[in-house]
C-alpha cells in the first residue's frame, strides 16, 4: 500500500509552525520533502516525526498542553461573542420579568 504524503499544511498543524516556516525549512533542506509536480512540496509523516523535537527547540514550541484544555480555550476564543451576548440577554431578561415572578 502507497503511503499517503503530507501537504505543507498538515506538516505545519504537526510541527506548531506556519506554513510559510516549512516552506523556508524544506527550500533550506532542512525536512526531507518531495516536490509534485515540480511545484508542490510533499512530506513523509516519518521523516516530520523524526525532526518535530529538532524544530520544537529551534522555534521554542512548548509542548502541547491537555486536548481537553486546548479545546476548551479554542471553543471560548471562537463563541466568545455568543457567550457573552447570551449573557447579556439572560441578564436583561431577569431585570424585565424579576417583577412578575418574585413580586406576585
Amino acid at each position: 500500500m502507497k503511503e499517503k504524503l503530507l501537504s505543507t499544511r498538515e506538516v505545519s498543524q504537526i510541527l506548531g509552525i506556519s506554513e510559510k516556516d516549512i516552506i523556508e525549512l524544506a527550500n533550506s533542506r532542512h525536512i526531507p520533502h518531495f516536490k509534485v509536480a515540480g511545484e508542490f512540496l510533499r512530506f513523509r509523516r516519518d521523516d516530520v516525526v523524526k525532526i518535530k523535537p529538532t524544530i520544537r527547540k529551534k522555534y521554542n514550541i512548548p509542548e502541547k498542553q491537555s486536548r481537553r484544555t486546548e479545546s476548551f480555550r479554542e471553543f471560548f476564543y471562537f463563541n466568545d461573542f455568543y457567550i457573552l451576548t447570551a449573557v447579556i440577554i439572560i441578564a436583561l431578561l431577569w431585570v424585565i420579568f424579576k417583577d412578575l415572578f418574585f413580586f406576585a
